[in-house]
C-alpha cells in the first residue's frame, strides 16, 4: 500500500506519531511518504526528517505551510493535489488541523481514501472564545471531507464529538505507543534537582501554576525545593520574571530545549501541570523510563496514569502540597514509577499502534485495500 503522511509542523508529539507510522508501515511492507512545512522546526526537525528518509520511499517533501489560514492555502492545497497526483497514494493521512485541510482536500480531488487525526489542535479551543470559533468552524466545514477519523486517545473522540460532531463517519481510536528500546531506567543524576518540566514555555501546559507552587513549597510550607524546565516557547520571557518576582531565581534553572531521555536525570520528579494535553508522548516515555511523575487530570493524561499520580489543572496551593508529599516519601514514588513503567509495557505499545492504524486504513478503503497491499492499487 502507498501511505502519504500530511502534517504541517515537524516538532513535537504529532511528528513523533507521524515518525513511528512511517518506521512501523514501511516494517510491514507498505511504501511511505511524508509531506510537511519547510519553514518551521529548524535543525532539529532537518535531522529528524533526514533520519525517517530511511523508511520514506515515497520520498520526503516540505513546502511552506503557514499556521493561520490565509489565501495562500489556495496555493498550498494545489502543491498538496500535484505532490500527491505525482506519488499515487492509495491514501493520504491527515495529522492536525491544517494537515487536515490540505490531506483532505486533495484527496478529495484526486478521488482517493484520507484519514484524520487531529492530535488535539484545534479541539483545546471553545466556541465561546472568537479565536476558538474561527478554529473550530473550520473544523466542522472540513468534517464533511475525508473517508473516516483516527483519535489517538478517548479524551479525542469524545471532544470532537461534542465540539465538531462525527455522525456517522467511521472512526477508530488508537493510542500511542512505545518501542521496545524505549522501556530502559534512566536514573535521577547525583545533583538532580527536586522537581523537573518538559514542555513548551506556554501558559497552556501550565508553567505558571508550576512556579507558584513552587513558591508555595519554600516560602509558605518552608520546604526547600529545587526546579529545572527545560523547554522553550513565546511565554518564556514571562515565566523568567515570575520566577525573579517570585525571589526563586537561585531554585529554579531554565535548560532550554533537550532531548528528553537525557532532561529525565536531570530531576527526581517530573511534573507536568498543563491545563490542556491530548496525548502526550512525554507521559509515556517517562513512564518506560521508570521516572515518577504527577500530571494535570487532563484530556487524555487519565487514560495513562493512576489517580494517584494526577492533580487538578490550574490549582497551585494542591499542587505544592502533592510535591511536599510525593518527594517526603521517596520509597513511595519509585513504587508508583515502577507500576507506571509495567503499565504502558502492557498497553501501549508503537506495534499495537501500526496494527491499529493498518486496520483502519483497511476498514475504510473496503475492497480496493487487498488491491493496494499486493501493489496493484494506482
Amino acid at each position: 500500500m502507498r501511505i502519504l503522511h500530511v502534517f504541517r509542523t515537524p516538532v513535537g508529539g504529532l511528528f513523533r506519531h507521524v515518525r513511528d507510522l512511517t518506521r512501523g508501515q514501511q516494517a510491514r511492507g507498505h511504501q511511505v511518504g511524508i509531506l510537511c512545512d519547510s519553514t518551521t522546526g529548524g535543525e532539529t526537525a532537518a535531522q529528524l526528517l533526514k533520519d525517517v528518509e530511511m523508511f520514506c520511499e515515497l520520498g520526503v517533501e516540505r513546502m511552506p505551510i503557514s499556521r493561520f489560514p490565509g489565501w495562500g492555502d489556495l496555493k498550498g492545497a494545489n502543491a498538496v493535489i500535484q505532490h500527491a497526483r505525482a506519488i499515487r497514494p492509495d491514501i493520504i493521512h491527515c495529522h492536525g488541523a491544517k494537515g487536515g485541510f490540505y490531506g483532505r482536500f486533495a484527496a478529495r480531488n484526486l478521488g482517493i481514501a484520507s484519514v484524520y487525526t487531529p492530535h488535539g489542535g484545534s479541539l483545546h479551543y471553545n466556541w465561546m472564545n472568537p479565536a476558538g470559533a474561527a478554529f473550530l468552524a473550520a473544523e466542522k466545514f472540513l468534517a464533511r471531507l475525508g473517508s473516516g477519523m483516527v483519535f489517538v486517545c478517548r479524551y479525542e473522540r469524545d471532544a470532537f464529538e461534542s465540539k465538531i460532531g462525527i455522525g456517522r463517519k467511521p472512526h477508530a481510536i488508537v493510542h500511542n505507543g512505545l518501542w521496545p528500546e524505549e522501556f530502559t531506567q534512566v536514573s535521577a543524576a547525583a545533583n538532580a534537582a527536586d522537581v523537573l518540566f518538559i514542555g513548551d514555555m506556554r501558559r497552556l501546559k501550565g508553567v505558571d501554576v508550576l512556579i507558584d507552587a513552587l513558591a508555595l513549597c519554600n516560602f509558605s510550607l518552608k520546604h526547600r525545593m529545587t526546579a529545572i524546565l527545560v523547554g522553550d516557547g513565546p511565554d518564556m520571557p514571562l515565566f523568567q520574571e515570575r520566577v525573579k518576582a517570585l525571589k526563586l531565581a537561585e531554585l529554579v534553572t531554565f535548560l532550554g530545549r533537550m532531548d528528553a531521555k537525557a532532561a529525565f536525570a536531570r530531576g527526581q520528579l517530573l511534573v507536568m501541570p498543563s491545563r490542556a494535553e491530548s496525548f502526550p508522548y512525554v507521559v509515556l516515555e517517562a513512564c518506560a523510563a521508570g521516572k515518577p511523575l504527577i500530571a494535570s487530570e487532563v484530556g487524555g493524561i487519565p487514560e495513562i496514569l493512576d489517580k494517584a499520580q494526577l492533580v487538578p489543572p490550574g490549582d497551585a496551593a494542591f499542587l505544592a502540597e502533592r510535591l511536599c508529599g510525593v518527594l517526603a516519601d521517596p520509597a513511595g514514588m519509585v513504587q508508583n514509577a515502577m507500576a507506571a513503567r509495567e503499565n504502558i509495557r502492557r498497553k501501549f505499545t508503537a506495534d499495537a499502534m501500526v496494527n491499529g492504524v493498518l486496520a483502519f486504513y483497511g476498514r475504510v478503503l473496503g475492497e480496493s485495500f487487498s488491491a493496494a497491499i499486493a501493489g496493484r492499487g494506482r
